[in-house]
């Protein structure tokens, strides 16, 4: 069922080859009349070389960022796109966004929009990762970190993976998160899918 109001969707991609996902993921919310915007680091640019986004898709950087700030009275963007967004998507959240979001470091487009996240809005995120990765005993604690702050985990899958291993650390499956994205805007709405994971 479709949102009778346009709500306003920041996606977030880092550097994981999930992020060749973006297009079906960015086509399936608007199918539901979302307004969305997305943000990208530097290494996620890497997996969007070849990738061809819904046309009007703005994808921002901090190439884009930096270029728009010089002085004083100058917009800040991250700001911006927290005072504009109802819901943040990190999808994928790669290894290294994950122990920087759990270290409060904020050194990019991305991070930045995460630290000044209002926390009265959803943040939902997806981890995706190689298999070892998603094993080390780091990870566990960083992930319950976040759901401690009240972000909602989008949590990960078994699957071969993009270099051959199979196990943990797949991405979810773009309408699994597309069902729990609508289900955080929409709370309250009989028709949402139950099985939000808190």
């Amino acid at each position: 069922m479709a949102c009778t109001s346009r709500k306003k969707i920041l996606i977030g991609c880092t550097g994981s080859v999930a992020t060749i996902k973006l297009p079906q993921l960015v086509d399936k919310l608007w199918q539901h009349n979302y307004d969305i915007r997305v943000v990208v680091t530097e290494r996620a640019k890497h997996f969007l070389k070849d990738v061809k986004l819904p046309i009007g898709t703005q994808v921002l950087s901090d190439t884009v960022e930096w270029a728009a700030w010089q002085d004083r009275g100058d917009p800040v963007l991250h700001i911006d796109l927290v005072k504009w967004a109802d819901l943040f998507l990190i999808a994928p959240l790669d290894a290294n966004t994950l122990g920087k979001l759990a270290s409060g470091i904020c050194d990019n487009i991305l991070t930045c929009v995460a630290r000044a996240w209002d926390p009265n809005k959803p943040l939902l995120f997806c981890p995706a990762m190689n298999t070892r990765m998603w094993n080390h005993p780091v990870t566990e604690p960083q992930v319950s970190l976040l759901k401690s702050w009240g972000y909602k985990e989008v949590s990960c899958i078994s699957k071969t993976l993009m270099c051959g291993d199979t196990g943990m650390g797949g991405m979810a499956e773009i309408d699994t998160i597309v069902q729990m994205t609508i289900r955080s805007l929409n709370p309250w709405d009989p028709y949402s899918p139950p099985h939000l994971k808190r």
